[in-house]
C-alpha cells in the first residue's frame, strides 16, 4: 500500500522484496516448518541481495539506506513469508546486529558485522534467563574478568537463533554492571537445547548455558555497565520491527480471509454477503489501516532521528494484540476449515500467539508507557548518534 513517506525507489524496492519472497521463500517455508529449521542458504540470498544490510554502513558492506527501506523489508516479509522466517530474519538483523553496529568496535564489525551483512554468519540476542524474563536487571550470567578474557558463566533461555546460530550478543553482569559480550557459539563451555515449540516452527529457539567459557575482553561491546542502557536503545527498533512486521501479518490474515469468504458458499450465496462477516471486515480493516498509518509515521521519524521510545511500546503493544484478535476472528470465518492444517489461518493463529510475550510483554509495554505519560520519564538514547 502506498504511503506518502514512500518514495518511488522505496516502492521499486518492496516489489524486488515481492520478487525474492516468491522465488527463494515461499517454494520452501513448508519444508522449514517441518524441518524445524530455515536453510542457511537463505541468509546467504538475503545477504547478496543486501537485504540483511539496508541501514548498515557501506564499508562493512552495508547500502546505508534510510530506515524507511528497514520499514518497506520488514512489511513484505511480514506478509509474504512465514512468521518463523521473520522471526528468525529479525533476530538476526534487528537484534544481534544492531548492537554491533551501534555500539562495537572496528574489531567486533569486522569480525561479526561484515558476515552478518553477507549472511555468512547467524546471530542470536541473549537477553532472557531462566530466572529473569522482563527484570533485566535480575540478571544472574556473570562475566568476570581474568586477564585478557571474561569467564562466563549463566544461561539464558528463549533465544531464537541460539540453536543453529554462530554468535549470540550477551547480555552478562561484570564488575561494573550489566555488559553486552559478543560469544561464539562454538566456543568451548557453550551448551545448547533446541525447545519444542507451540508456533514459529522453523524459527529455532535454544536454552542456552555457559560453563566457564572464556571469552577475549576485545568481544565487549562498548563500555562496560552500560549494557543495560545499550539494550533500552536497541529495543525501540526490535519493537518497531515487530509492529511492522506484525502489520504485514495481518494484511496477509485479511487477505486470505477475503478470499475464503468471496468463495465459500452457504444459504445459497457466498458467505462475504452475509452482514455479520461484512462488518467484523470492516472493523479489522479499519483498526490495520490506522495503525498501519500510524507505524508508517514513527518509522518516518525514527529516520529522521527522533527517539520514538512511547510511539515504539505503543505499537509493539497495539499490534501485537491486534493481530492476534485479527488471526481469531478470520480463523472463525473459515468454520471447520480454519482448523485444518492445510489451510494457512491455522499456522498464523498458532504463530501469533507469542508476539505479545516476546520483545517485551504487553505488561511491560503498558508500564513503559505509563511511566512516560503519568510520570514524566524521558528516556535518552544510550549511544551518541543513532
Amino acid at each position: 500500500m502506498k504511503s506518502l513517506y514512500f518514495t518511488e525507489e522505496h516502492e521499486l524496492f518492496r516489489e524486488s522484496i515481492r520478487d525474492f519472497c516468491q522465488q527463494e521463500i515461499n517454494p520452501y517455508e513448508l519444508a522449514w516448518e517441518e524441518a524445524g529449521k530455515i536453510d542457511r542458504s537463505l541468509f546467504r540470498k538475503m545477504g547478496e541481495m543486501g537485504f540483511l544490510g539496508l541501514e548498515f554502513p557501506e564499508k562493512y558492506g552495508g547500502l546505508e539506506l534510510d530506515f524507511m527501506y528497514t520499514t518497506v523489508l520488514a512489511e513484505e516479509l511480514g506478509y509474504h513469508s512465514t512468521a518463523g522466517v521473520t522471526t528468525t530474519v529479525s533476530a538476526h538483523v534487528y537484534l544481534a546486529m544492531n548492537y554491533i553496529a551501534r555500539g562495537g568496535s572496528e574489531l567486533l564489525k569486522e569480525k561479526y558485522l561484515v558476515p552478518g551483512i553477507l549472511g555468512e554468519k547467524v546471530g542470536a540476542l541473549g537477553m532472557t534467563e531462566p530466572f529473569a524474563g522482563s527484570d533485566l536487571k535480575a540478571l544472574r550470567t556473570t562475566a568476570k574478568r581474568e586477564g585478557d578474557f571474561y569467564l562466563v558463566n549463566g544461561s539464558k533461555t528463549f533465544i531464537t537463533n541460539g540453536y543453529y546460530g554462530d554468535f549470540i550478543v550477551t547480555a552478562v553482569k561484570t564488575e561494573r554492571g550489566i555488559s553486552m559480550l559478543v560469544i561464539d557459539a562454538d566456543a568451548p563451555g557453550v551448551s545448547k537445547s533446541k525447545l519444542d515449540k507451540l508456533g514459529l516452527r522453523s524459527s529455532d529457539t535454544a536454552e542456552i548455558a555457559f560453563d566457564n567459557v572464556k571469552v577475549p575482553v576485545e568481544n565487549l561491546i562498548g563500555e562496560e555497565g552500560k549494557g543495560f542502557y545499550y539494550m533500552m536503545d536497541s529495543l525501540q527498533v526490535e519493537r518497531l520491527s515487530t509492529a511492522q512486521f506484525n502489520i504485514g501479518g495481518m494484511q496477509k490474515i485479511l487477505d486470505i480471509t477475503l478470499q475464503y469468504i468471496s468463495e465459500r458458499q452457504a444459504f445459497g450465496k457466498s458467505i462475504n454477503k452475509f452482514q455479520v462477516l461484512r462488518h467484523k471486515i470492516a472493523d479489522i480493516a479499519t483498526e490495520l489501516t490506522a495503525w498501519r498509518q500510524f507505524m508508517h509515521h514513527t518509522s518516518y521519524r525514527l529516520s529522521q532521528g527522533d527517539f520514538v521510545v512511547k510511539e515504539c511500546s505503543m505499537l509493539k503493544l497495539k499490534t501485537s494484540d491486534l493481530i492476534n484478535q485479527v488471526a481469531y476472528d478470520c480463523l472463525q470465518m473459515f468454520g471447520g476449515y480454519g482448523f485444518m492444517e492445510e489451510y494457512p489461518i491455522a499456522r498464523m493463529y498458532r504463530d501469533v500467539r507469542v508476539i505479545p510475550i516476546y520483545a517485551g510483554t504487553s505488561e511491560i509495554m503498558k508500564e513503559i508507557i505509563a511511566k512516560m505519560v503519568i510520570d514524566g520519564v524521558d528516556y535518552k538514547p544510550a549511544y551518541k548518534s543513532h
